[in-house]
């Protein structure tokens, strides 16, 4: 596909709202550096086959910069009941868009102010909930109260700071706080993180799986975990699984290792929430196999991506440098480039999944709409990971 070819489709990214059990409930569609319509730009993604389905059951938060320029001819191919309408607050202080955007509520679509309004703006435009950068200061609260919500608090960098936003009103979060959590693994079971690292290892060399059931019979989280997975509608049996031994033959060793890698990051918090790292690593890990297999590769190097993807969050989990957590696997010499270096065709990969660009992208050879459709996929592989794990 050409270069101008690539551009006319809209790069976006998504990011994932999150509610105080860090379940994911929404999905903010983020255009940015789009140069042209934002909306008309999500409008687009939005006509991909079956993306509703994909994407379900969470809401998508769309873009609308310029309110004065929605029609109704616009919202006839939207599933009215899961998409909320992202307006900036400012834009409400005019009193023609208040009467298109309150017509629109009433017509059963959800309208999000991007700010804060003036006086009575927000209840003019029919808006039910606000969307406000928390990161480092809180709205008046009695913006927060004059609509029901749910009010989406973006900026999050920590827990602690999600925490005081619930306390303020706020019931939505978004922001890169799984990426800073704020327990010290070091400080917790350190024989659970070693039995951990023997795991990994143990899969990265293909062991047999009779050591794996071994190691798995040692750390009940992880075990419920497996067996809860298989029993789960994901695999659909006839009969519950009640061994490990069943569950390593139902899944095969392929499928296996894939969701033991995964199920690490499903152990839960000292809070007993979720692990906000579980569907990030389901993302990274399911769009680099995607782009691997757009761009080519053979099936074991497909497999490597999806290794490099799940793998590059460990860090993270396990509050360890990534360099002794290499060291304590046998990976293959290209996924450790990419962990360590972002080196490397993996490592070229693994650097478009965290950060995208138009120019990275044509180098790779990739066109946007590659990349959106892994995207779509990798989303619905996480939604669908985090409902079943």
């Amino acid at each position: 596909m050409s270069a101008p070819e690539i551009s006319l489709f809209p790069l976006v990214k998504l990011q994932a709202v999150s509610n105080a059990h860090n379940e994911w409930v929404a999905l903010t569609f983020e255009l940015s550096h789009y140069e042209g319509d934002a909306f008309q730009a999500a409008l687009t993604l939005l006509k991909t086959p079956d993306v509703f389905a994909a994407l379900a059951p969470l809401d998508c938060i769309l873009p609308v910069p310029n309110p004065q320029l929605l029609e109704q001819s616009h919202l006839e191919t939207l599933q009215a009941n899961r998409i909320i309408l992202r307006v900036p607050a400012a834009a409400c202080a005019d009193v023609a868009i208040q009467k298109k955007l309150s017509g629109y509520a009433d017509a059963g679509y959800r309208i999000k102010l991007d700010g804060v309004a003036e006086g009575s703006a927000a209840t003019m435009s029919g808006a039910r909930s606000l969307m406000v950068d928390a990161s480092t200061t809180l709205p008046p609260v009695l913006a927060l109260v004059a609509q029901p919500g749910p009010h989406l608090a973006t900026g999050m960098g920590s827990e602690a700071r999600i925490a005081e936003c619930a306390k303020a009103g706020f019931s939505w979060f978004a922001g890169d706080f799984a990426l800073h959590p704020e327990h010290d693994a070091s400080q917790g079971d350190g024989t659970s993180r070693k039995r951990l690292l023997a795991l990994l290892g143990l899969l990265a060399r293909d062991a047999d799986s009779r050591e794996l059931e071994v190691l798995l019979k040692q750390d009940p989280a992880l075990a419920y975990h497996l067996l809860k997975l298989v029993n789960s509608a994901a695999f659909a049996l006839s009969s519950p699984i009640h061994s490990f031994g069943q569950a390593i033959n139902v899944l095969g060793r392929r499928q296996l290792q894939r969701w033991l890698q995964l199920l690490l990051y499903a152990r839960q918090q000292d809070d007993g929430l979720a692990n906000p790292l579980l569907p990030l690593a389901a993302v990274r890990a399911s769009m680099m196999e995607g782009l691997a297999k757009s761009l080519g590769w053979d099936r074991d190097q497909q497999d490597m991506a999806f290794v490099a993807g799940v793998f590059s969050l460990l860090d993270v989990l396990l509050a360890m440098p990534m360099t002794e957590i290499v060291a304590a696997l046998s990976l293959d010499l290209d996924v450790v480039m990419a962990l360590l270096d972002r080196a490397g065709p993996l490592g070229d990969l693994l650097k478009l999944v965290e950060h995208h660009d138009s120019a990275s992208l044509e180098q790779a050879g990739i066109s946007h709409e590659t990349y959106w459709e892994a995207q779509l996929q990798a989303y619905h592989w996480a939604i669908q990971v985090s409902r079943n794990i």
